[in-house]
């Protein structure tokens, strides 16, 4: 009994060394790739930023743009567009610092898959100059298809106070063509950028 007793304390006692050494190991490599996994995602973010307001060379957060960001998202006023939030909001400028436009971080989770996050770039003088997908679930050949250019390039340079989806096939100027079997998609992508609108007009100085 005493012999099975000491076994058992054995065990536990190697099993308790190999969760400390593998708990040791997992936050030394953690800490290891941390900083480069950073770097990946900035550039990866900065990659999109430039893609959606391709006259900028440099991104930063707009001054005053985090508590309005906050209270916006808040107070209800974009459960218009359905479940919907502006994230952050970026003013883009040239190698001389002026600033050429802004990008806005939205989502929505009303997608068929859930959640789908853009960036939306805009202009000095509010016009649409590109919608990239930063994050989405949907189904291949379907939902997917929300990143490919025939779709995006529709929002280029739209300048109205929201947009709504048609089936039609014949968009009209604040209209965006439904992707093929996948209007839900549509109509969650296209409501994370009126948030983006949304806030243009209602939230910038």
């Amino acid at each position: 009994m005493a012999a099975s007793k000491s076994g058992f304390m054995k065990d536990a006692l190697i099993l308790c060394a190999i969760t400390l050494v593998s708990g040791v190991c997992l936050g030394f490599v953690y800490e290891i790739t941390k900083g480069p996994i950073e770097q990946a995602n900035i550039a990866a973010a900065n990659a999109t930023y430039r893609e959606v307001l391709s006259t900028a060379d440099s991104f930063s957060t707009l001054e005053g743009s985090e508590a309005k960001v906050e209270e916006l998202n808040a107070s209800g006023e974009l459960s218009q567009y359905g479940n919907v939030g502006v994230e952050s909001v970026l003013a883009g400028t040239d190698a001389s610092g002026n600033v050429v436009g802004y990008v806005f971080n939205t989502y929505s989770n009303d997608s068929y898959g859930g959640l789908v996050s853009l960036s939306v770039g805009v202009d000095a003088d509010g016009a649409i100059t590109g919608v990239g997908i930063r994050e989405i679930s949907d189904t291949p050949g379907l939902g997917l298809k929300a990143q490919d250019a025939e779709y995006t390039d529709q929002f280029l340079g739209k300048g109205a106070e929201a947009l709504t989806v048609t089936k039609s096939g014949a968009a009209g100027e604040n209209e965006i063509n439904a992707i093929s079997g996948a209007t839900i998609t549509s109509e969650a992508t296209t409501n994370a950028v009126n948030a983006a609108i949304y806030y243009l007009h209602n939230c910038m100085e």
